[in-house]
């Protein structure tokens, strides 16, 4: 059994983890301590452990009272996806001779034919025989048209010249185009046929080569649908539900590759099977960050959204789960900085929405119709983060909402960020930052750098001050990425320490250490350059 009695005289929690944002409780760090003292002792998973896995742990407790612990890792160890110590997957499609390994053989042996036909001196051979044959039709095609178009320069000087000509002259020179373009027409369908010639060769591979590449998908699809199926999702209620039943609901139909293997479920699932009460729950990350995500060494990390968010969903019905730290938000007044008939510049409080979000909480935008009960049109033209406080200005008007944009747009205004990184930067003193990022479609709102599908991102930064266990850092973006600033200053690639309190990049804490201390634009009716600043209050 991978049940692991906890010892310990921490109280449990009165509610159960809501595992997209929380802090770790204090049992849940206890077990987690356990489980990497253990993977640590286990020299042959060393190496893949320190190229970064993601591990977790579930704090339960049984029916007699005794408390304890389920260990898993997100996909597989070692190539494989059941080791003692851990929780088993919800569905082992590794067995030798199961359904799902016999199909992945077939659909293996039609790749390697694939590769073979394409591989073979048959197909290159006709292949090239036929790009031959269309390259000497395209060269003997050009040559005619030169020659035609000397042919009628030559027809063109005729009728042009100082002596009149005949008509018969004229007649015949008709005659020449007119037979000179039959002649073209003559040679483009001769060429036509010497191609449609060579390419019937060709062309019975790429048919051969077509099919078995429908075969493949065709085996592929019904293989992956196959693999869903054997998913039964269960929850604290007793009921059970399909991976694809779960998923048809949601925005993308179909579950994504992997969905059920990630630590949460398995969890979940092996404490439901063997009436186990789920009493807290972590993720952590071992090992070294992933080139383009950010993951740091033993940090703790909420469940995926893309994956997770509609299996835990449905997997938590039943359990007394702790509410969404974010629904809660900021709810103190909205401290103004500047105001006059055109524009109001606000300092935003950390928590704060600037727009409304899926739900009625306050917002900047919200407050700011309870300021000004005459707004209308835009009014917000630029945005903070939830999480980071700091100046920003709104229109009252849409004249001023244009004027302003455009300056965005131009990048005419200014802004300065202060932040307090978690550790000490070994980077240079200033510098700039330039790591294209990409939106994970699978873990929304979380950004990675990806330098094929990434946007240009470029951050200029200038540290202030070094301390015993921080830096503070001054920070000038040059684009506005979502998520930039705390991308780029977490990133292996950039700054390598995270912002403090940065939940989703570093370590979650009372809140982002992150603040638009200063703020520069044109006023759009007086043209005065205006200048604002709120210094940081951490």
């Amino acid at each position: 059994m991978s049940f692991h009695p906890l010892v310990s005289d921490v109280p449990k929690p009165q509610r159960f983890t809501f595992p997209f944002c929380y802090e770790p409780h204090e049992l849940s760090r206890i077990a987690a301590h356990e489980v990497r003292l253990y993977v640590e002792s286990v020299p042959e998973w060393k190496d893949e452990l320190q190229r970064g896995k993601m591990l977790g742990v579930l704090v339960v407790e049984t029916k007699e009272g005794e408390l304890g612990y389920l260990a898993a890792f997100s996909g597989l160890l070692c190539g494989s996806n059941d080791h003692p110590f851990f929780v088993p997957p919800v569905f082992d499609a590794t067995a030798p001779n199961g359904h799902f390994k016999l199909t992945e053989r077939q659909i293996s042996a039609l790749n390697h034919e694939i590769a073979r036909i394409k591989a073979s001196a048959e197909y290159n051979e006709a292949r090239f025989k036929a790009e031959q044959v269309a390259a000497d039709a395209e060269r003997t095609e050009k040559e005619y048209r030169t020659f035609m178009a000397e042919a009628k320069a030559q027809r063109d000087a005729a009728r042009t010249g100082g002596s009149p000509i005949t008509d018969a002259e004229k007649a015949e020179l008709i005659r020449q185009s007119q037979h000179q373009k039959a002649e073209l027409r003559r040679l483009r369908q001769h060429n036509k046929t010497l191609i449609t010639e060579a390419l019937a060769p060709l062309r019975a591979f790429d048919e051969r080569i077509s099919a078995l590449k429908k075969q493949r998908k065709e085996m592929s699809d019904s293989l992956q649908q196959w693999l869903f199926a054997q998913y039964n999702m269960l929850n604290a209620r007793g009921e059970s539900r399909q991976l694809t039943d779960i998923f048809a609901a949601t925005p993308a139909k179909t579950p994504p590759s992997a969905a059920g293997d990630c630590c949460a479920p398995k969890l979940l699932q092996y404490a439901y099977k063997h009436e186990l009460h789920p009493v807290c729950l972590a993720e952590f990350w071992y090992g070294a960050s992933p080139r383009g995500e950010i993951r740091h060494h033993l940090h703790y990390y909420p469940a995926c959204r893309g994956k997770c968010l509609p299996i835990l969903t449905w997997m938590l019905k039943g359990l007394d789960v702790e509410p969404d730290p974010q629904l809660h938000g900021c709810t103190q007044p909205l401290e103004i900085v500047y105001e006059d008939d055109s524009l109001i510049v606000l300092n935003k409080p950390a928590g704060m929405l600037t727009v409304p979000g899926r739900n009625d909480r306050e917002s900047v935008l919200s407050l700011l119709h309870e300021h000004c009960p005459t707004l209308s049109g835009p009014v917000i033209v630029h945005r903070l983060d939830m999480d980071t406080s700091g100046l920003i200005v709104a229109a009252k008007t849409p004249e001023t909402y244009r004027n302003l944009q455009q300056q965005f747009i131009e990048r005419s205004v200014k802004k300065h960020y202060t932040a307090l990184l978690d550790g000490i930067v070994a980077a240079p003193d200033c510098g700039e930052i330039n790591l294209p990022l990409y939106s994970d479609p699978l873990d929304r709102p979380y950004q990675k750098v990806d330098f094929k599908l990434g946007k240009p991102s470029k951050t200029l930064y200038k540290i202030l001050k070094r301390t015993a266990n921080g830096t503070l850092i001054d920070l000038v973006p040059l684009t506005g990425r979502t998520h930039q600033l705390r991308v780029h200053c977490a990133s292996p690639l950039g700054l390598n320490a995270p912002i403090r309190g940065d939940r989703l990049y570093g370590h979650a804490s009372t809140r982002l250490l992150l603040h638009a201390e200063r703020l520069e634009f044109t006023h759009p009716v007086t043209e005065k350059r205006m200048k604002f600043e709120r210094k940081a209050e951490f």
